[in-house]
């Protein structure tokens, strides 16, 4: 379908134009002719889909409408979860609005001071995008009367709830005006429980829309996963960057640490490289995020801030360095790639800390990775320029803890010390006391607190036995699944009995693996089952 087989008034239609639109997307093409007759929705789709689009168009041909009629223009909201997707609705708004005189965006969030946008409420503004801190701020600072608002834009609203917002939410519902003299839109990648308890209690009988609920992933998205021991990562990582040579990536890890020290070694290795992470200041996570888009920027490490709302032209690679905890995030991250109908590629990097990670993603998404063991002389060899430096050597406290508080139980630093490790200059180290050198690799990443069961393994040290990457290659899917088992689930005595090393079964190796799944302690990880916590415990008293 054709936008201009939409009942769209010329002027939107001119804004469409400008922007390079001429054909809907499913999900246009499914909800306009439905919001545009003024109902109320709630949307299942997946990123990259083209909902912006949706209720923005909405937004527009309704101020149309209005000028038509003689009356004032109205009001809209839209709520966003992260100030990168705020920011990147008020582009695309401003761009399809680019045709029509007098319409004015404002957009709020936290991060930054008020200066500005005071000044954008004391002129006036016709929509307002914002995210739930800033913008309840304002209203019990009473500058913002949530009644004045005729539409309600909520946007990513199960990563919302996820991020702890829905009181916010609830709470904003409870101030605009009763449901019947406002219409309102809700967009979310899953429809559960939450959003429909939402939606029927301050929604006017919405209409119910998914779109491609069971695709999950982007089709034309090529994924990727190598299985490689952590020692020998990030070693693989630059091989594989050499084979793939990419014009741009952007590289996700799990922890703040980890991602400032990846981007330094990047650039060590000749990748000039920055990295984006939540505790940044506001105006430089724009800035970086601005000189990504504009293409400044080729390589950036990002923790999973960045994994929504970040839309980058024409992104080549995507690369989980890092397997994410949350097996939504996955989606999210991979979905940066391969937008509004263009091909793209993800790697995953699967080592002991994360491996059993894969099972719950993996129902999630509906299929199994396809795994790539290379053969020798399949990837080119490379030399790490960065091998000699160590973790302390590229990364210091105060760069990813925002507060000496934080600094305590901070990912890499040590107990009790505040601030930043004093700098040891090489003549004087002999002076110094001597200190287990800690890799780059194993160091970000603290290790769990030790449980009843046991004290875990000190992060900074290899553990006994441990095997490398070719003869973790050599490995079939049970004797893999009994050595993560055995060298990692153990830790504190966990390892059930039968299940040590000399129980591995001795089945042929298979070139082509599927990914490994977790045993029966980690299906809590899994979308269809959560334990609660007597359930844990009634369960390690059996």
């Amino acid at each position: 379908m054709k936008f201009i087989e939409l009942p769209l008034s010329e002027q939107v239609l001119k804004g469409i134009e400008a922007a390079g639109f001429t054909d809907c997307t499913e999900v246009q093409e499914k909800v306009l002719p439905v919001s545009l007759s003024h109902r109320d929705v709630m949307v299942q789709s997946k990123t990259g889909s083209g909902k912006t689009a949706v209720y923005v168009l909405t937004i527009l041909q309704l101020f149309v409408e209005a000028q038509q009629k003689g009356k004032s223009k109205p009001k809209a909201l839209i709520v966003a979860p992260t100030r990168e997707l705020a920011v990147q609705i008020e582009e695309d708004t401003l761009k399809l609005a680019s045709a029509m005189e007098d319409v004015t965006v404002g957009c709020f969030f936290g991060g930054i001071g008020y200066g500005k946008q005071d000044e954008i409420l004391e002129k006036g503004c016709d929509i307002f995008v914002c995210t739930p801190g800033r913008i309840l701020d304002y209203q019990k600072m009473h500058k913002i009367d949530f009644r004045q608002f005729d539409i309600f834009v909520v946007d990513e609203a199960d990563r919302l709830f996820d991020m702890g917002f829905y009181p916010d939410i609830q709470k904003m519902f409870s101030l605009l005006r009763d449901c019947t003299e406002r219409q309102t839109m809700l967009f979310s990648a899953t429809l559960g429980t939450k959003v429909r308890n939402l939606a029927w209690s301050f929604m006017n009988d919405p209409v119910e829309l998914e779109v491609q609920p069971e695709e999950i992933t982007v089709k034309a998205i090529t994924q990727e996963l190598y299985h490689i021991s952590k020692d020998q990562k990030f070693s693989l990582f630059l091989r594989l960057m050499k084979k793939e040579d990419p014009e741009n990536c952007l590289i996700f890890t799990n922890t703040k640490a980890r991602c400032i020290e990846l981007s330094k070694r990047l650039s060590l290795n000749g990748y000039p490289t920055k990295y984006l992470m939540g505790d940044m200041p506001q105006t430089k996570r724009l800035q970086t995020i601005d000189q990504m888009k504009e293409g400044k920027i080729k390589f950036l490490v990002a923790t999973d801030v960045a994994a929504r709302g970040l839309q980058i032209d024409d992104l080549q690679l995507v690369v989980n360095y890092d397997i994410p905890d949350d097996f939504e995030s996955y989606v999210h991250r991979i979905g940066r790639t391969a937008r509004a109908g263009k091909s793209g590629k993800s790697i995953t990097l699967a080592d002991e800390e994360y491996v059993f990670n894969l099972e719950p993603i993996e129902n999630y998404i509906q299929m199994k990775i396809p795994v790539i063991w290379p053969e020798e002389g399949d990837l080119p060899q490379v030399e790490d320029a960065s091998a000699s430096y160590s973790f302390r050597d590229l990364v210091s406290n105060d760069e990813y803890a925002s507060s000496p508080s934080r600094t305590r139980g901070g990912v890499g630093g040590p107990r009790g010390r505040k601030g930043p490790l004093p700098r040891v200059k090489s003549q004087d180290r002999s002076r110094t006391p001597k200190r287990t050198p800690q890799t780059a690799e194993s160091r970000p990443r603290r290790a769990p607190r030790p449980t009843q069961q046991g004290r875990p393994v000190e992060p900074g040290r290899r553990r006994p036995g441990s095997k490398s990457y070719a003869e973790i290659q050599n490995l079939s899917l049970e004797e893999r699944l009994a050595y993560y088992k055995q060298q990692y689930q153990s830790e504190g005595g966990q390892v059930a009995p039968g299940q040590g090393p000399a129980q591995v079964s001795k089945s042929p190796v298979k070139k082509t693996a599927v990914a490994p799944v977790a045993k029966e302690q980690d299906q809590a990880k899994s979308p269809e089952m959560k334990i609660g916590f007597f359930a844990r415990l009634f369960r390690r008293k059996k």
